[in-house]
C-alpha cells in the first residue's frame, strides 16, 4: 500500500490527505478496490468510511475509527455541523458583486440551483429545475485573476453529488481540469481537476472541542 498523508490521529478518528485519482471508497471491478478507505484499513482495521471525496478531488477527509464515532461523525454531517473550504481555479475572469468592500461578508456570493443525478449520463449529476434537490454554494474570490481564470473560495451549505463542479460549470466558469462537465478547452488546461477540500472544521465526536485542519492547496 502507498504511504498515507496523515494529518492528524487520535484513539477516535484520522484526517488523512487524499491525493487527486485515488478512490475514497471500493469502485465496481477489480482494478477499483484501491482506494482511501482500503488503504486506512491496512493501517486502522477499525476505519470505517464518514464522507466521500469525487476521485478527481484532492484534500482533507475524516476517518472513523469504529462504528460509534462513524455515527457521531455522520450526524454532524448530516445537521451541517461540519464546515468545509475548497479551493479552486475556474476558467474566465471572476467577479465577485461586492457593495460594501469593507465588510468581509459581503465577498461571499451564492448559487442555489436544484441538482439531480443524472441516471442516463451516470455518474454525472445535472441542474434540474423541475425536480432537483436544493443546493446551495457559496464562493468568493481569492486574489487577482490567473490570466484567463480566477482562483475561488468555494463553501458547500449542502453536499449534493458533484456540487462545486456544477455549480461553477452552471454559471459558466467551469473549474479547469474538469472531465466530467467542462468544455473540452478548459478540461484541457489541467492534466488534473484543480479542486481541493482546503479546510474541514468540526466538534471531536468524543471531547466536544472544535477542531480545525487544513491543507495546503497542491496547484
Amino acid at each position: 500500500m502507498p504511504e498515507l498523508d496523515v494529518v492528524f490521529v487520535d484513539d477516535h478518528l484520522v484526517i488523512l490527505n487524499k491525493p487527486s485519482g485515488l478512490l475514497s471508497v471500493p469502485g465496481r471491478g477489480e482494478d477499483k478496490q484501491d482506494c482511501l478507505i482500503a488503504r486506512a484499513q491496512s493501517q486502522w482495521p477499525e476505519a470505517l468510511t464518514v464522507h466521500r471525496l469525487d476521485m478527481a478531488t484532492s484534500g482533507l477527509m475524516v476517518i472513523a475509527r469504529g462504528p460509534e464515532t462513524q455515527r457521531k461523525l455522520s450526524h454532524a454531517f448530516e445537521i451541517r455541523e461540519v464546515s468545509k473550504s475548497y479551493e479552486a481555479i475556474v476558467s474566465g475572469v471572476l467577479q465577485a458583486e461586492v457593495t460594501d468592500p469593507a465588510d468581509p461578508a459581503e465577498r461571499w456570493q451564492d448559487i442555489q440551483m436544484p441538482l439531480l443525478i443524472d441516471w442516463p449520463n451516470r455518474p454525472k449529476s445535472k441542474v434540474d429545475w423541475e425536480h432537483g434537490k436544493p443546493s446551495h454554494t457559496q464562493w468568493r474570490v481569492m486574489g487577482s485573476a490567473l490570466g484567463n481564470a480566477t482562483r475561488v473560495e468555494l463553501k458547500p451549505i449542502t453536499g449534493r453529488t458533484h456540487q462545486l463542479r456544477l455549480h461553477m460549470m452552471a454559471i459558466g466558469h467551469a473549474i479547469l481540469g474538469d472531465a466530467l462537465y467542462a468544455p473540452p478547452e478548459v478540461q484541457a488546461q489541467s492534466s488534473r481537476l484543480l479542486l481541493h477540500a482546503r479546510i474541514l472544521r468540526f466538534k471531536h465526536p468524543v471531547t466536544a472541542k472544535w477542531m480545525v485542519f487544513e491543507s495546503k492547496v497542491p496547484f
